[in-house]
């Protein structure tokens, strides 16, 4: 069974119909147990930074995760849920993260290091992924595929060796980041159409196969 962590900060019900659409049945559940009960799990978010890890922490979500992760299943992080994963966000001041990946949370600068033309912030619509290295969780995906951004702040890992793919937007960024079963898209893969459904069914396969 694929959980989808329920603590009040994702797009759950468009995250569930993603997965209907590549014929896999999942379950919302704001109960902690459930997700550790779980073979997969997947931990959205929208919103900000600061009440997303306090809603975590308020309903125990966070140390569900935490232990699923360490017992080696695998976890998606979409949007929120993937910046969550660092050591912190500089979104209202410096708000801690899970730190499951060391490093910062930053905000989209106004205009482009190398010009003077203003950058609309948020990053929303559709930019591509550059690929930086294989990953299971994007078998099938083309380099340069579009998929779907609605962000204001994005992720830097002190450890580049754990970031799949790249977006440019005013500065490069790291879209999808991979370290063992632990796998984050900061694009969203349930409104990324032909592509974000094939990610979807790639996460399916890892779930059956782990």
């Amino acid at each position: 069974m694929i959980a989808i962590a329920d603590y009040g900060r994702g797009n759950l019900w468009s995250v569930q119909n993603g997965f209907a659409r590549v014929g896999a049945q999942v379950q919302i559940s704001p109960d902690p147990a459930v997700v550790r009960r779980a073979d997969a799990v997947i931990f959205p978010g929208v919103g900000a930074f600061r009440d997303c890890m306090q809603n975590l922490m308020a309903s125990g979500m966070d140390q569900a995760l935490l232990e699923v992760i360490a017992a080696g299943k695998p976890v998606l992080a979409i949007c929120v849920g993937m910046q969550a994963l660092l050591s912190e966000s500089e979104e209202f001041g410096r708000t801690p993260g899970l730190g499951l990946f060391e490093g910062q949370v930053r905000r989209f600068p106004d205009t482009a290091p190398t010009s003077a033309t203003p950058c609309k912030v948020p990053h929303m619509g559709w930019n591509q992924l550059q690929q930086q290295r294989a990953c299971p969780l994007l078998t099938g995906i083309p380099d340069g595929a579009f998929t779907y951004f609605v962000h204001s702040y994005y992720v830097v890992p002190q450890d580049t060796a754990v970031v799949v793919a790249t977006t440019d937007y005013s500065v490069e960024f790291a879209s999808v980041l991979w370290r063992d079963n632990l796998y984050a898209t900061q694009f969203h893969p349930e409104k990324s159409q032909q592509w974000g459904l094939r990610i979807l069914q790639n996460f399916v396969t890892l779930s059956e196969g782990r």
